[in-house]
């Protein structure tokens, strides 16, 4: 069985997303990696959000709730007057559009991105009381007659999206309508949060909207404690030096991003917020009056994405990793979660089979390595490749010749779900192009872990890699049973500077 080679394909629908996120230095720079990805999305929303860490308050009532930072009754917390750091990164990004567009046609606009933009329910920590633009946006998304997934972003809190949720029930629960609007909305809405940064995702959205699927991605990895789980050598992506390289001194997209010792703080005061400065230790920072949660670091270095979790499995169409929780991709892979009917969690994730693969299981030589069940290799085995990319697309917005940056490779299959049967041989065959005309060198592997076939599948290259194909002999085996899964990726990589990755995952179902 021969796959031929499609390469008039469009390739894949993009994702349909709306983001919430509440000011935190992260989410800033979060948001700065997220448009420079705009073309590959379809943003219906880009929304500010309340959280336990920061919230407006509506100028006279004092708002209090136990164990938190605060430990009095406040007006408001750690949200600065005229606060618009969305609206900031669309101004930079607007300063780059053109370049960007030289790159990829599909950059939306400034003003298409700013017509998108809206409050949420910002006032107090898990606050539903009213409707709010943000939350009308998110009400009419889900209503409307585009049948694609909504991916809802929570790099927030989830009052915003409780509050949609809360208006589509006033306003069909007890019609004739409502088992088909309530089945149609749980089907169409997929959250992916970071953590519960308030309480309406247990209160409400969990028992009224049980069939949402809802992936927990509360990680380490491209957050504060990236040090913890991140190693040689990826741990350089962290360091003063690449910062300063590839993001900080990269145009006004780069001039925007927090790093260590940066001077800037997003409330004037806080003292949550001691990443401005550096050369302090943690001893001398809380002699100074901070509350000192993470250790400092050297001047220039990474600070955090920690909502960039949620994006990543959206913007690498080719990894499929935004179909399903357990396929992973850029973004980890996640685990069902045992006491949610479609609730999974990214944190440490292993394989749903009995056993999964034990962290010191060798992985073939045809295989990336293997993902730990006790790690976020999950995550952490991509982090590279996600680091390269978005130092390319930096580039993008301050090169105004489409050769004057690099871009990564183009897999194409033409088929990417395939029916075999245990014993089958069936060649793969992809074909690659590389926009800059770079040498390109590829590979076929299996990824285990995403498949529910427990053992390696053997993978036999032929004729060899090239710079337009990819081709491997695959033996489905004897043993594996009807239903079960094969995840192989083809991936090639370019010799360009940074190196970048192109890939196209194709799932083999056993009949």
């Amino acid at each position: 069985m021969t796959l031929s080679v499609d390469v008039s394909s469009t390739g894949p629908v993009r994702a349909r997303t709306i983001v919430t996120a509440d000011p935190e230095l992260d989410d800033l720079n979060s948001m700065i990696r997220f448009l420079l990805y705009a073309n590959e999305l379809d943003v219906e929303g880009l929304i500010y959000a309340s959280s336990r860490f920061h919230w407006l308050g509506d100028g006279k009532t004092p708002f209090f709730l136990p164990d938190r930072e605060y430990t009095e009754p406040q007006l408001s917390w750690r949200w600065a007057q005229g606060e618009r750091f969305i609206d900031d990164a669309i101004d930079a990004y607007e300063q780059v559009h053109p370049n960007l567009l030289v790159h990829d046609s599909r950059y939306p606009s400034a003003d298409a991105l700013r017509a998108v933009v809206r409050m949420g329910n910002v006032e107090f920590e898990g606050d539903v009381s009213e409707e709010t633009p943000g939350s009308q946006l998110i009400a009419e998304t889900l209503l409307d007659d585009d049948d694609r997934p909504v991916h809802l972003q929570v790099w927030a809190g989830t009052s915003t999206i409780a509050r949609a949720l809360m208006s589509i029930e006033e306003r069909f629960a007890g019609s004739p309508e409502w088992p088909a609007v309530h089945a149609a909305v749980s089907r169409k809405a997929v959250i992916t949060k970071f953590a519960s940064q308030d309480g309406t995702y247990d209160s409400y959205i969990r028992p009224v909207w049980p069939d949402i699927r809802v992936t927990d991605v509360a990680t380490m990895a491209w957050g504060y404690l990236a040090r913890v789980v991140i190693q040689q050598p990826e741990l350089q992506y962290l360091g003063a030096e690449w910062m300063r390289e590839n993001v900080t001194s990269v145009g006004p997209l780069g001039a925007l991003y927090r790093t260590w010792g940066d001077g800037r703080q997003m409330v004037p005061g806080d003292f949550t917020d001691y990443f401005h400065l550096s050369g302090q230790t943690a001893d001398e920072l809380r002699e100074l009056g901070y509350a000192v949660w993470v250790e400092p670091q050297p001047l220039g270095e990474w600070i955090s994405e920690g909502d960039t979790t949620t994006m990543l499995n959206l913007l690498v169409p080719g990894l499929r990793g935004h179909e399903h929780p357990g396929h992973g991709g850029w973004g980890g892979r996640a685990r069902r979660v045992d006491d949610g009917p479609d609730t999974w969690e990214t944190r440490g994730a292993v394989d749903a089979r009995a056993g999964g693969l034990a962290p010191d299981d060798a992985a073939p030589d045809d295989a990336a390595p293997n993902e730990a069940a006790s790690d976020e290799s999950s995550v952490t085995r991509w982090f590279a490749d996600a680091q390269n990319d978005f130092a390319a697309r930096l580039q993008w917005s301050v090169r105004s010749r489409f050769d004057e940056a690099n871009h990564a490779p183009v897999v194409m299959v033409d088929r990417v779900d395939l029916e075999v049967r245990a014993g089958e041989r069936v060649m793969l065959s992809a074909a690659v192009s590389d926009p800059d005309g770079d040498s390109v060198s590829g590979r076929w592997w299996q990824y285990r872990e995403a498949g529910s076939y427990a053992g390696h599948v053997v993978l036999t290259p032929v004729g060899g890699a090239t710079d337009t194909q990819i081709e491997v002999e695959v033996e489905v085996p004897g043993d594996a049973v009807a239903g079960q899964t094969i995840h192989l990726i083809a991936e090639a990589v370019d010799d360009g500077v940074p190196a970048l990755k192109g890939y196209q995952r194709v799932i083999l179902t056993v009949v």
